[in-house]
């Protein structure tokens, strides 16, 4: 068998854990695995889940924690409101000037 992932959710859909057990070790041990148990993968289909990521029921997958209010969520990440630059660099994004900013 191969390896399985599950991400414990709190009542907010937010991850507590990630734990790798088989769904039937996890189904059959209730007292052990309290709660709600959602799999996540490893590939390129889905967001492998984190402590502090979302489950978002509406996608039937995972996403970290918003990096600045400006990015919106897209194609399974986060994008800036402008892309970084191509050239120079490197940069960090300023979210009180909502543009990038060489460092």
């Amino acid at each position: 068998m191969s390896a399985q992932y599950f991400a414990q959710l709190d009542e907010n859909n937010v991850v507590t854990h990630v734990a790798v057990v088989q769904r039937e070790f996890l189904e059959t041990n209730p007292q052990r695995y309290t709660g709600r148990w959602i799999e996540t993968f490893i590939d390129d289909s889905h967001v492998y889940a984190g402590i502090g990521y979302e489950y978002l029921e509406s996608e039937q997958d995972f996403r970290p924690q918003q990096p600045y209010l400006s990015w919106t969520w897209a194609n399974k990440t986060w994008n800036p409101p402008t892309p970084m630059p191509s050239t120079g660099g490197p940069y960090r994004w300023s979210e009180e000037d909502l543009e990038w900013v060489a460092v």
